[in-house]
């Protein structure tokens, strides 16, 4: 068993490193995205529109930053999918005929169901759901140079 999956060490400044466990010293430390990131030329119009409408949210709070481009450009194309798989369960019904007349489950209803647990992954990464967002400080978490104290505070408590 592989155990929990890794928490990025960027969500445990912003939570206050809350298991007091020494943060890696060699992590890629991306810069968050202060300009508008465009969305790749290959999403439709609707999952630019998605991207639109989300990317200047995620990078105004910090949590966006160059290497997030494909985790965002996914969400946005599960978003699209789960968008129009929802239109065409509202439009036959979550229950259809089948080709021989009994009734079945909708085979939009799975497509839109597997959409939104990609969505929900990844809004999760993002911090886009109330519960990740409860486990988020307020505030910037992270040592700055002018401030000696700071990176003491955030320190992994020493082992006598």
């Amino acid at each position: 068993m592989r155990g929990r999956k890794p928490v990025p060490t960027a969500m445990k400044l912003l939570r206050g490193n809350p298991g007091r466990r020494p943060l890696p010293a060699h992590e890629p430390a991306p810069v968050p995205v202060v300009e508008d990131i465009p969305p790749p030329d290959w999403l439709d119009d609707e999952a630019k529109r998605e991207w639109q409408r989300v990317a200047p949210v995620l990078a105004r709070n910090g949590l966006l930053t160059e290497m997030d481009v494909d985790a965002l450009t996914a969400y946005c194309s599960a978003w699209v999918t789960w968008k129009k798989a929802l239109k065409e369960i509202n439009r036959f019904g979550m229950i259809v005929k089948s080709p021989n007349g009994y009734p079945i489950q909708s085979p939009y209803l799975p497509i839109a169901n597997k959409a939104m647990l990609q969505m929900r992954s990844l809004m999760a990464d993002f911090g886009m759901t109330p519960s990740a967002r409860s486990r988020v400080q307020s505030g910037d978490a992270r040592p700055t140079a002018d401030d000696p104290f700071a990176e003491f505070a955030h320190a992994a408590p020493r082992k006598a």
